[in-house]
């Protein structure tokens, strides 16, 4: 009911564009700072997470595998991380406050709040992991009040007539 509720209702549809708004421009104004300032540089955060892993209370680290993934591959490719985190963070702030491709945005969001929250920054994460599931849940209507009303039917249409070219070449 409440999943009927949040991808089919306008209410629901407005609600989360108060949302989506809040949330873009939290990761737009943070990606746009780091763009700004010219100086954004991810290895002492990586540093710092490798240095002081995540522990359980026996003392013991929680997440293993994600400190030999920042530590193997994440550092040796500072460089990318240092072009993907403020970018990332910047385009996915513009998905959400305009509405286009909403569900997207959202993942990837998803994606880059745990990975901070795995590496041990709690801060805001894990209210706007919660508030993300929401709009990741909502789909299509989170977007609807947005860019994602004209987006969203022009790539199903498009998919759509180059899946039947597709069909109609493997049947010819």
């Amino acid at each position: 009911m409440f999943n009927h509720f949040l991808r089919e209702n306008k209410i629901s549809a407005a609600i989360l564009t108060i949302i989506r708004l809040y949330l873009g421009y939290a990761w737009f104004t943070a990606g746009l700072g780091k763009i700004q300032s010219g100086a954004f540089d991810a290895s002492g955060f990586l540093k710092g997470a490798i240095a002081n892993p995540v522990k359980g209370p026996d003392g013991n680290m929680v997440y293993s595998w994600y400190v030999n993934f920042l530590e193997s591959f994440a550092l040796p490719n500072i460089d990318l991380f240092n072009f993907i985190v403020p970018w990332g963070e910047t385009l996915i702030g513009l998905g959400l406050m305009l509405g286009c491709l909403t569900t997207a945005a959202m993942f990837f969001g998803l994606v880059m709040n745990f990975s901070f929250f795995l590496a041990g920054t709690v801060s805001h994460n894990p209210t706007d992991i919660f508030l993300g599931f929401i709009i990741l849940t909502a789909g299509y209507n989170a977007g609807r009040i947005g860019l994602d009303r004209w987006v969203v039917p022009f790539i199903r249409k498009t998919a759509k007539t180059y899946i039947g070219k597709d069909k109609a070449k493997a049947t010819a």
